[in-house]
């Protein structure tokens, strides 16, 4: 249900100007008051009732694995009825889910809000066969023999044909059906003992003028931009006190929920991890493979940076990690929440007044919860709630890094509006492509900011910018070969804390090289990334989703007119259209490393600016 947990890990600081009362919170109570009201009970039972019908549709127009044959006209009627009934329940599914995650991420204490997250993925679990079930259908019946008799068929084709391709990547429908029952107590259940310890988890701060505070992780690791040196050494020491506390547990989550998906990739028939994830994300090899070349060339340019970076805050070497995305010495980028949400309401009207005016909207009617707190989440996410709405968590912790998360999720709220209009099946929008609005919408909130500012309020921009594509481009690399090995090791055998950490701290040198001071590395990563313990390769497509936004804002500036009149009905076809073909609607070749470099010389061509700007 969640959608774009946000890399550079946007987290309430205990120093950031309202940070706690004058911070809004999301609310869900128009459309169910509370998690006991009457509504939203009878809605559980209803969504219970409807999973059974939907199961029961299917069996009775034998939607399963088929011998090959012509696809009949009471194939079309079949296919007709079973994909607007699955449409309509995965609809009203969403909502209530929606509702549940709200309470769940906000507060994971609330045991009300756990019993329910469980029983949603039992219902969950009952229906996820029954798309196996239709791909094996569909493969045996043609997409295109269906589409000439069904019209609901032909208004899918796009998701339909990634389903027929699918069916040569599944097992029996009695092990996918038992898969999926398995998975709430196996690797779903895993994902959420990661969620909740470090969520839950708590460390003692000591300030740099002695006072001791015990803080949650998500304000501990907002401290990350404080202004304060000693107080940002502080927080980074608290949590390599604070994370061996929970490492056990969540070793025990990595290993459970890696080795689960080495066994049932290797029963589908998935010659590697990665090939599963690029199926999920509509991405060819072809496309993967020369976005990483441009980026391995790259990783030179972001060190030079980060050693650029340290020099301006007093280092003779590469970067400390607590100072990666610490701000610059001697200038303020601290922004209230209100001049905050003025600058990205301002970026999004360079755009259209429709885009500015969703940022008063997502506030009027209480789409995003902002206050880092207790219990709550850390990171950032959107997900669609209801119609065209959407709900929006950020942890804020009163920085410009902060502001450009809230333009990035922001985005994602607006790209639900243009999917809105379309159904279930047609808005199954792969991560990779997902990111597609949310950076469009941050690389306006950054140009719109470099447009005005000049000295050292522009060098601090571009500091905040370069940052959160170090994140982006260099950390989710490290992160991308701690995974592949993850997986290669778990083949043979479970991995232990030490390993776990060593390993990182190998996969994070490899990508940072000199660029940080390798003495200060960060082992324990893999403890609190949620991307590791939900989709596998989650990270990566965080990178593809930088760089084709870099290449779309580079084609808004080319010819705007043109660019807007196509861009929201392309964007409500991320869910129907592959990779290469949503790249090449929009004039974009994303199979040719030309493509992915040219949008690295936006980074490059901004750290050059930084670079000159820090000589000065």
């Amino acid at each position: 249900m969640p959608h774009s947990p946000h890399p550079p890990d946007a987290a309430g600081g205990a120093d950031a100007p309202g940070a706690v009362a004058d911070l809004p919170r999301w609310s869900v109570a128009d459309v169910h008051e509370s998690l006991d009201s009457r509504s939203f009970i009878e809605a559980m039972e209803r969504v219970g009732a409807n999973a059974t019908r939907l199961v029961a549709l299917f069996d009775e127009h034998h939607i399963r694995a088929v011998e090959p044959r012509a696809p009949t006209a009471a194939d079309g009627e079949a296919a007709d009825a079973v994909i607007a009934a699955y449409n309509a329940f995965a609809a009203e599914f969403q909502e209530v889910g929606a509702v549940v995650y709200a309470t769940f991420t906000t507060d994971s204490r609330d045991e009300r809000a756990q019993a329910l997250v469980s029983q949603l993925d039992t219902q969950e679990a009952t229906i996820a066969p029954l798309l196996a079930r239709l791909a094996d259908w569909v493969h045996a019946l043609g997409v295109d023999g269906l589409a000439s008799v069904s019209h609901e068929v032909a208004a899918h084709a796009g998701p339909l044909a990634r389903l027929d391709v699918r069916a040569d990547h599944q097992m029996s429908e009695v092990e996918e059906q038992l898969y999926a029952e398995l998975s709430t107590t196996g690797s779903s259940a895993w994902g959420r003992l990661q969620a909740d310890v470090t969520s839950q988890l708590s460390a003692d701060v000591e300030f740099p003028d002695g006072t001791v505070e015990t803080l949650p992780m998500p304000a501990i690791r907002g401290l990350a931009s404080s202004t304060d040196p000693a107080t940002r050494r502080a927080a980074y020491d608290a949590e390599m006190t604070a994370w061996p506390e929970v490492a056990t547990s969540v070793a025990a989550a990595m290993n459970a929920i890696k080795g689960e998906a080495n066994t049932v990739n290797r029963r589908r028939h998935w010659d590697a991890p990665l090939d599963a994830s690029l199926f999920a994300n509509s991405v060819s090899r072809a496309t993967f493979d020369a976005m990483q070349s441009a980026v391995a060339e790259a990783l030179p340019d972001f060190r030079r940076w980060m050693r650029t970076k340290a020099q301006l805050h007093g280092h003779a070497g590469g970067l400390p990690w607590w100072d990666l995305v610490a701000p610059l010495p001697d200038v303020s980028t601290s922004l209230s929440w209100n001049d905050g949400i003025d600058w990205v309401r301002t970026a999004f009207a360079t755009y259209s007044n429709e885009l500015a005016g969703l940022v008063d909207r997502a506030l009027a009617e209480q789409w995003i919860d902002a206050e880092p707190r207790d219990g709550k989440t850390g990171g950032a996410f959107c997900m669609s709630f209801t119609g065209d709405r959407s709900l929006v968590l950020l942890n804020w912790s009163g920085s410009a890094e902060s502001a450009q998360t809230t333009a990035h999720e922001l985005g994602h709220a607006f790209h639900n509006t243009t999917l809105a209009p379309r159904t279930a099946l047609q808005k199954r929008v792969p991560m990779a492509l997902a990111e597609t609005a949310s950076i469009f919408c941050e690389t306006l909130a950054v140009e719109a900011g470099l447009a005005r500012l000049e000295g050292g309020d522009r060098l601090a921009l571009l500091d905040v910018d370069l940052a959160g594509s170090n994140q982006v481009v260099v950390d989710i690399h490290s992160r991308f070969l701690f995974e592949t090995e993850v997986f290669r090791r778990r083949a043979n055998g479970a991995l232990g804390i030490t390993e776990l950490n060593d390993l990182m701290r190998e996969c994070q040198a490899e990508a940072y090289g000199d660029g940080i001071d390798l003495d200060t590395r960060h082992p324990y990563m893999w403890i609190l990334k949620p991307h590791y313990y939900g989709s596998h390769f989650y990270n990566w497509p965080y990178t593809y989703g930088l760089l084709f936004g870099l290449g779309l804002y580079a084609q808004f500036q080319a010819d705007p007119e043109k660019f807007r009149s196509g861009y929201e009905g392309l964007l409500s076809r991320a869910g129907m259209d592959t990779a290469e073909e949503l790249g090449a609607a929009f004039g974009l070749d994303v199979t040719d490393g030309a493509f992915w470099t040219a949008s690295l010389d936006v980074c490059r061509d901004r750290i050059t600016q930084y670079e000159q700007l820090a000589d000065r």
